[in-house]
């Protein structure tokens, strides 16, 4: 986790909202349904028995040795549990870490059923976001007799927390789950520590996407979520979820601060947002408080949220942050 920490420095609407994923469909953030996560950390003896995100009692018999990761978000998970050696077969969309270059591809939500069972994997790591689209793909991997465990919808911090700690008992790596949660948990109660000293909130618009029309994030969101533990105000907290917002109405919010996610794929998207008509006036625009930050640390619930967490804290308030 140390790697993902740095104190002092440091998509269409679709493809927007699978930002936290790596996929151009519904985001991770969307089902409600979770799967129940152990309720202590102990010491993991097989058979364990799980029930997954889709109400699926899944048996697994041993320690996992080899592994399918589904969606980036379980990858990075893996990784940072120390299973990366364990890793036969990833998604298309998976970048992190830049091992999983070399890792088999498996597709995307419409992902190759025989391929993975070719792979012969102990365990196949799915998500609950991709639930509906891939049953039917999920249910040919259980009839060949593979382990699917459905990992349950994130859309807080501590929901990821149970994430960590699922998989982490479906693998047998416990201990190196409950290491990073604690870590996580305690970088992110600094964080709080540090924004308690803020004095006069900033108001913030979050943009996750812009083609065709704006899309931000509401109450029930990462980063909405991160906002609060920055002791920052979401412009768009009184929407719910991933919505739309005329331009309009973010001129009218006039926001202190603007970040957008869309720098990694969108030329110049700073740029683009400080030319729009009517946004010259906005305080963000008038203060150069406009920044682009990596929307797989701001929306992927894994290991690295507590870094995004963190820069996000430092665009916001760098007075605070980067001292």
């Amino acid at each position: 986790m140390n790697k993902f920490w740095k104190f002092g420095a440091t998509a269409g609407l679709a493809a927007v909202l699978m930002a936290g994923c790596g996929e151009t469909a519904t985001p991770e953030e969307d089902v409600e349904t979770p799967a129940e996560p152990p309720t202590e950390v102990e010491d993991v003896e097989f058979p364990v028995t799980l029930t997954d995100a889709a109400g699926i009692e899944v048996v697994i018999d041993e320690e996992p040795g080899a592994i399918v990761s589904m969606i980036p978000s379980n990858t990075e998970i893996a990784y940072e549990l120390g299973l990366g050696d364990k890793i036969v077969g990833v998604s298309d969309y998976d970048n992190y870490p830049e091992e999983t270059t070399d890792v088999e591809k498996i597709g995307g939500q419409e992902f190759n059923v025989e391929k993975i069972i070719g792979l012969q994997p102990d365990l196949v790591l799915a998500h609950e976001s991709g639930l509906g689209v891939g049953d039917a793909g999920l249910q040919q991997l259980r009839d060949a007799g593979l382990d699917v465990f459905v990992v349950q919808n994130a859309a807080s911090f501590d929901e990821v927390y149970d994430s960590i700690t699922t998989i982490g008992q479906a693998t047998g790596s416990m201990a190196q789950a409950e290491n990073i949660v604690s870590e996580m948990e305690a970088q992110v109660a600094l964080i709080e520590e540090l924004a308690a000293t803020v004095e006069e909130p900033k108001t913030v618009f979050l943009e996750v996407g812009s083609q065709p029309d704006i899309y931000t994030t509401g109450s029930g969101t990462f980063m909405d979520e991160m906002l609060t533990l920055i002791n920052a105000e979401n412009v768009a907290g009184d929407l719910e979820g991933w919505v739309s917002m005329d331009p309009e109405a973010i001129v009218a919010a006039n926001p202190d601060v603007i970040i957008t996610t869309e720098g990694a794929y969108v030329e110049d998207a700073v740029g683009q947002i400080k030319s729009r008509g009517g946004f010259a006036e906005v305080t963000a625009v008038k203060e150069e408080a406009v920044y682009s930050l990596d929307s797989d640390m701001l929306t992927r619930s894994g290991p690295r949220l507590t870094a995004g967490l963190m820069e996000m804290a430092q665009a916001v308030y760098p007075d605070v942050f980067n001292e």
